[in-house]
């Protein structure tokens, strides 16, 4: 079975995430921008340039897919500890996790590999870790699971909880 992972990258256009389609269409003249309603206020009636506000937003998350031919070989080959965070795109505090799995991949790039596996997508996986809340983390090293914890954590948090699990588990 080839898996197809999403690896999350940080992308350098901040206005991206502002562009929301009005309709089911996918062409560009559906797209209307649309600020946030406490900035509203700021542009009505002025002339005033969105550049210096621009830096004020967090960039937007982009995905990097890779395929592995199992999820076997992405644990086992990888040089360092993965932390694999099982989602579902349906899942509410699956998506509050989305900033913060950035933020603990962006501090601890160069001790852990951070995937994330759709769980309505690789059933089998879930079924295979016995995953039955979500977002469910498993932390593997050298290719077998090391700490597994359930539910949305705040960054600091996670970042502790995995600082310890490879300290422990060295």
């Amino acid at each position: 079975m080839a898996l197809s992972v999403t690896l999350s990258t940080l992308s350098s256009s901040p206005t991206s995430s502002f562009f929301k389609p009005l309709s089911d269409s996918s062409s560009l003249s559906s797209l209307q921008l649309h600020f946030p309603s406490h900035l509203r206020r700021h542009f009505r009636n002025s002339a005033v340039s969105l550049a210096p506000l621009r830096r004020r937003f967090p960039p937007s998350v982009e995905a990097k897919k890779q395929t592995f031919s199992s999820f076997d070989e992405l644990v086992a080959n990888s040089d360092k500890p993965v932390l694999v965070d099982f989602y579902a795109t349906w899942c509410g505090p699956c998506q509050l996790m989305v900033p913060i799995l950035e933020n603990v991949s962006a501090t601890l790039k160069d001790k852990i590999q951070v995937v994330k596996i759709d769980t309505e997508k690789y059933p089998s996986l879930a079924n295979q870790y016995k995953i039955e809340a979500l977002p469910t983390f498993i932390l593997f090293k050298n290719g077998q699971p090391s700490d597994r914890f359930e539910g949305a954590l705040a960054a600091e948090k996670l970042i502790e909880r995995i600082e310890e699990s490879l300290a422990i588990k060295s």
